[in-house]
C-alpha cells in the first residue's frame, strides 16, 4: 500500500527561544510542534547551552528528526523536521 501524500503545504516556522532557559526552548518547540503538520520545518533559536541536548532527546522520543544543529555566533539554531504527529 502506497502512502498518500499531504494535502497540506510544507512550513517553515522560525521560534525564537533566545534568553529563555530550560525548559523554555523545548516548551516553545512543543507548542510549535503542536501546531505543525507532518513535513513542516521548525527552526529553533536558543541561547540556552542545553537546548541541544534537549531537542535532540526530544526527537528521538517523539519520531522526528533534528535535521541540523548550528552554533551561531550568540545563540544555537536547530532545525527539526516533523516526521510524526502524536500526542
Amino acid at each position: 500500500m502506497s502512502q498518500i501524500p499531504s494535502l497540506v503545504p510544507q512550513t517553515r516556522k522560525v521560534v525564537d527561544s533566545r534568553g529563555s532557559f530550560c525548559p523554555g526552548p523545548i516548551t516553545d518547540l512543543f507548542r510549535a510542534y503542536r501546531q505543525s503538520n507532518v513535513g513542516d520545518i521548525i527552526e529553533l533559536l536558543a541561547t540556552d547551552p542545553a537546548a541541544k541536548a534537549d531537542v535532540e532527546a526530544w526527537a528521538r522520543k517523539s519520531g522526528n528528526e533534528v535535521l541540523e544543529v548550528v552554533q551561531e555566533k550568540e545563540y544555537l539554531r536547530l532545525v527539526v523536521k516533523i516526521t510524526k504527529k502524536g500526542r
